[in-house]
């Protein structure tokens, strides 16, 4: 049978209205509460029972069980008249997770009259999760210069439970630099700090690993951990991670070509695309120092020497190097380069003369410092360790003192008069392979000390003079000499005096030891004189020594014959007077005895 459009219209108002008139009267409300999760076939009630109906009336008037807004998840029994679990309830699916109470509604519908019973399903949470963290692993940078009691917010653990299920407290794992605060939000949430204890020594300790744990107020209680990862870095914290290390150590030799080598650091971030695509940078510092002598590929990371490395400069190099994400604003992290310059025997050993003696006296006592000196060597290690030796066969030693320090000292008595000046070569060598060597010169002067008297040639001086030789008449030139110099060696000449009229005879001159005659001498009178002449020289204390001269005087004929009485008896011998100018006396030779005197061999010749 066809039905018009405007039949079809007045149906549907009949039967709202009729359902709009049935519901005021017939609306009946019944309420259950149940926990989640109960297994499929679990009974809920017997609706039957509980609304007063012949369990045939569920067949007879078809009874529906209609779910508001949600899926079926029970059923009727329309046998046995009871309401039972169709499929598993999660409280935290069909409820929002801050609502305390959960309710899932449906309507049991009757036909033949129609009636319509409202029953109202609260669904009991059970602690069935565990708290999750939103991020398993959280990584924290902190300055290490930041200030104990500073405060750093954690990512939160969630609990899709409620009430007591949800999440009770925190704990953090041990640790002696971080603690944790836990605050309680408006809405009964818990919120967790890390706080910082104490300061922070990156060089000491550059990561901290520690575990934060959510436990919830369940019986039995559950708990959900994450992981807290804190770097402490000198400079700004970023998002890319180095693979392998945030400090790369590698050594170099320092004579290594220009272009070399040096390190690939590789780092990775978990973003794609740009912003996991990575660029490789050496930041500038202070000096720039590092961005002279090194660079990197912004692509591969590889780092390469671009200037001349020299070990006496720099003994090691720290760089560095950042890598940077492109992603807007771009996050970045860096870590650090330690380049250990390792030395090559290049440099040979530097003396410094760090004091000397431009003069050292003769009498210095063995062991006496004249010298220091300090061996230098740029070059580290072995190649740096010198060893300091005397050229040559010197009265001198090199005295080891501390730390490449050397004295040069006396070894053996000096003698000015022997050796006046020493050229006293030292060489410094050190330990490289092959060891490398310089030597220096130092000049020492020996300075004279009054240890040695004058000498005289002979210790006795014999002077032959004729009697009648004038007044002031050299008789002799003394001479000493004395192997001292200056003021030791100014020699003085004194005569010894040995009667009172010795000064009447002779004299001396002090400075150039010439003695000379006070007047004639008479051989008939003195035939010979004798005294010591000393020698002094001008040290302190002055040295002297003495020689003997004998002067001997020689006879002249200046005496005429004499006849003494008694005359002689005929037939004897006698004397003659010969006049004076008729005789002459030629002396052949003389010499001095010890015992005699001098003794000379004469004739005597008559002029016709």
């Amino acid at each position: 049978m066809a039905v018009s459009s405007a039949t079809v219209s007045r149906m549907c108002v009949t039967v709202l209205f009729v359902f709009s008139a049935m519901w005021g009267l017939a609306l009946s409300i019944s309420r259950y509460s149940i926990p989640e999760e109960m297994q499929e076939g679990s009974v809920v009630a017997n609706l039957a029972t509980d609304l007063g109906l012949d369990v045939r009336a569920l067949v007879t008037r078809k009874a529906k069980l209609d779910i508001i807004h949600s899926k079926k998840y029970l059923d009727i029994n329309k046998e046995t008249g009871e309401l039972f679990i169709l499929e598993k309830i999660d409280r935290e699916y069909i409820c929002s997770s801050k609502t305390t109470s959960c309710f899932l509604k449906m309507d049991v519908i009757f036909e033949n009259p129609i009636r319509i019973f409202n029953i109202e399903l609260e669904i009991m949470d059970i602690n069935d999760n565990a708290p999750v963290f939103r991020r398993e692993t959280m990584h924290l940078d902190i300055s290490e210069s930041t200030a104990p009691g500073e405060r750093f917010s954690l990512t939160n653990a969630v609990d899709a439970d409620v009430g007591a299920n949800s999440i009770k407290t925190y704990y953090l794992s041990t640790s002696k630099s971080f603690t944790i605060d836990i605050q309680t939000g408006s809405d009964g949430s818990k919120y967790v700090d890390l706080v910082l204890n104490r300061n922070l020594d990156r060089e000491e300790q550059a990561l901290h690993n520690l575990i934060l744990t959510a436990v919830d107020g369940g019986v039995p209680a559950r708990s959900g951990t994450a992981s807290i990862i804190v770097r402490v870095l000198d400079i700004n914290d970023n998002a890319p991670l180095f693979n392998h290390k945030q400090l790369y150590k590698v050594p170099i030799p320092e004579n290594a070509p220009n272009g070399a080598t040096i390190v690939i650091v590789s780092a990775t971030d978990l973003d794609e695309g740009l912003n996991g695509e990575i660029v490789y940078s050496l930041p500038a510092k202070e000096d720039a120092k590092h961005t002279e002598m090194f660079s990197i590929d912004p692509r591969s990371g590889v780092i390469t020497s671009k200037g001349t490395i020299d070990y006496e400069e720099n003994a090691a190099f720290e760089i560095r190097v950042q890598a940077k994400d492109r992603g807007l604003p771009p996050r970045s992290t860096q870590c650090k380069v330690l380049v250990e310059v390792i030395d090559v025997n290049d440099n040979a050993p530097e003396i410094v003369v760090t004091s000397v003696m431009a003069t050292v006296k003769e009498d210095s006592f063995v062991g006496t410092v004249i010298a220091s000196i300090n061996a230098l060597d740029k070059d580290g290690g072995k190649n740096g360790h010198v060893v300091c030796t005397l050229v040559g066969d010197v009265p001198f030693k090199l005295i080891s003192t501390y730390n490449n320090y050397y004295s040069v000292a006396v070894d053996r008595q000096l003698d000015r008069e022997s050796v006046s000046q020493y050229n006293v070569t030292i060489s410094a060598k050190d330990e490289g392979t092959p060891p490398l060597s310089s030597t220096t010169v130092i000049k020492i002067t020996v300075s004279d000390v009054n240890d040695n008297p004058p000498r005289f040639s002979e210790p006795i001086i014999n002077v032959f003079v004729k009697e009648n030789i004038p007044a002031g008449a050299l008789i002799v030139r003394l001479t000493a000499s004395d192997h001292d110099v200056n003021d030791n060696a100014q020699i003085a000449y004194s005569m010894l005096e040995t009667s009172n009229t010795l000064p009447t005879m002779i004299n001396i001159n002090s400075l150039t030891g010439e003695i000379y005659s006070m007047h004639s001498f008479n051989y008939e009178g003195v035939k010979k004189i004798q005294f010591q002449v000393q020698a002094t020289d001008s040290g302190v204390p002055p040295l002297s020594s003495n020689v003997t001269v004998n002067v001997f005087i020689l006879d002249e004929n200046d005496n005429s014959p004499v006849i003494l009485p008694p005359y002689s008896d005929p037939g004897s011998v006698h004397s003659e007077n010969i006049p004076y100018s008729a005789e002459r006396l030629q002396r052949q030779d003389c010499l001095f005895d010890s015992f005699y005197g001098i003794i000379c061999n004469t004739t005597v010749s008559r002029s016709g």
